[in-house]
């Protein structure tokens, strides 16, 4: 095994962190790509693995904490979405959260996350919560957020990820 071997392993439920790997792909050396697609078993024996997760209630979602939960002595670079953003504090959250299933044998080289969209039927089910009188007093800000992160991952996401990455 070639130690400027890599591979980018990701789950994508809408697309927007297929965008993000795709990013990195388009970064790195090609000749050193061993693996690219979604996250499948074997794991490619690459030391440096790209890892792509999409948030669900917090944290990756199960099937890349799966996939971490079973590596040793690799190199882990995290990357994911969370369609609730614009906060740095929220998204160590989630790392921090998603840094819990890596063995400790295995060491973090690098993270990143950012906005992605969310479903239209995710801003319909807000829409009809405020419908009703007992609404959740923060369901204008969901909605907003819910607007916000339509145009995410954008450029700029991809830029400072592409910086990170080099």
């Amino acid at each position: 095994m070639k130690t400027d071997q890599y591979s980018i392993l990701f789950s994508s439920l809408t697309g927007n962190t297929k965008k993000l790997a795709d990013a990195i792909h388009e970064t790195l050396p090609e000749e050193g790509c061993e693996y690219f697609g979604a996250i499948k078993t074997p794991v490619p024996s690459s030391e440096l693995l790209y890892i792509g997760f999409w948030t669900d209630k917090g944290n990756a979602d199960n099937e890349t904490l799966t996939l971490l939960s079973t590596l040793k002595n690799r190199r882990i670079f995290l990357f994911g979405t969370a369609g609730f953003g614009g906060s740095d504090a929220y998204f160590q959250k989630i790392l921090g959260n998603v840094k819990s299933a890596i063995d400790s044998s295995n060491t973090i080289v690098g993270e990143y996350m950012c906005q992605g969209k969310m479903p239209q039927s995710v801003r319909e089910r807000y829409v009809k919560m405020k419908e009703n009188p007992e609404h959740p007093d923060n369901i204008d800000t969901l909605i907003e957020n819910f607007d916000k992160a339509l145009s995410h991952p954008d450029a700029d996401d991809m830029e400072r990820l592409k910086n990170i990455i080099i």
